[in-house]
């Protein structure tokens, strides 16, 4: 682990009309951790994403990533959004859908070459789909389709990945081998945001945690963060229903 900052915010604030769904969120991510960001439905988690890439304007505050604006290290960071963001009847296959986190990397108009197919597959064989790669993805069973977008996102080789509930509606077995490549992949010093609900499993799988609900509950080493007294401060009376056993 090291305390290095990948991502730095600074006081912001992000409204949708009336409805101010982050407020003055000041927040360091440490480089080549696993963070965990929890809190209720609605407390600006997705929007906090959103905010970093650059999809939603904040009113005020500022987002830095290895201390540069997003434009200028566009490539080295990827993002996995929500399952039901996406068009699964989109007529591509599981290499089509792999091979497109390779374009950050070419020039425009440059083709995709054996190298990038090389690197793809070897994406599926990690996350256990490579016999699958010339499956249309809307064929496939949700979990296998979540490894396809993980598979995309690893092709593109960041050093940053934002992982949007990635755990949602997947099988045990798709839970296990996600968590697996991230931790390998941690250990090579990159970096993970993932939007997360299972409270169960945050002891496990996160290194840090974040807890929102619109703004920075706490933020920090998992067991001294993820609490009790933190919890209850995120989630209010939903907390003894959701707290760990």
């Amino acid at each position: 682990m090291t305390s290095k900052s990948c991502i730095s915010i600074e006081g912001l604030s992000v409204s949708y009309g009336e409805l101010r769904a982050l407020r003055n969120v000041y927040l360091e991510i440490a480089a080549g951790d696993i963070h965990g960001i929890i809190g209720p439905n609605g407390a600006g988690k997705s929007t906090l994403f959103k905010a970093i890439l650059g999809l939603q304007e904040p009113d005020s505050g500022s987002v830095s990533i290895w201390g540069q604006e997003l434009d200028e290290v566009r490539k080295r960071v990827a993002y996995i959004p929500q399952k039901d963001e996406v068009d699964w009847e989109f007529p591509a296959t599981v290499m089509d859908i792999t091979l497109m986190g390779r374009y950050p990397h070419k020039r425009f108009f440059e083709r995709i070459g054996d190298e990038d197919v090389s690197i793809a597959m070897q994406m599926l064989d990690k996350l256990g789909i490579a016999d699958l790669k010339d499956r249309q993805i809307g064929q496939l069973s949700g979990g296998q389709q979540q490894r396809v977008f993980i598979a995309r996102a690893m092709a593109q080789e960041p050093d940053l990945m934002l992982l949007d509930e990635p755990f949602v509606g997947v099988d045990a077995t798709t839970e296990s081998t996600i968590i697996k490549v991230l931790r390998d992949l941690s250990d090579q010093g990159k970096t993970f945001l993932v939007v997360h609900h299972d409270l169960s499993k945050v002891d496990d799988y996160f290194d840090q945690v974040i807890l929102l609900n619109r703004r920075i509950i706490a933020a920090g080493p998992v067991a001294s963060t993820f609490i009790p007294e933190n919890i209850k401060k995120a989630y209010g009376s939903q907390s003894a229903i959701l707290h760990k056993t």
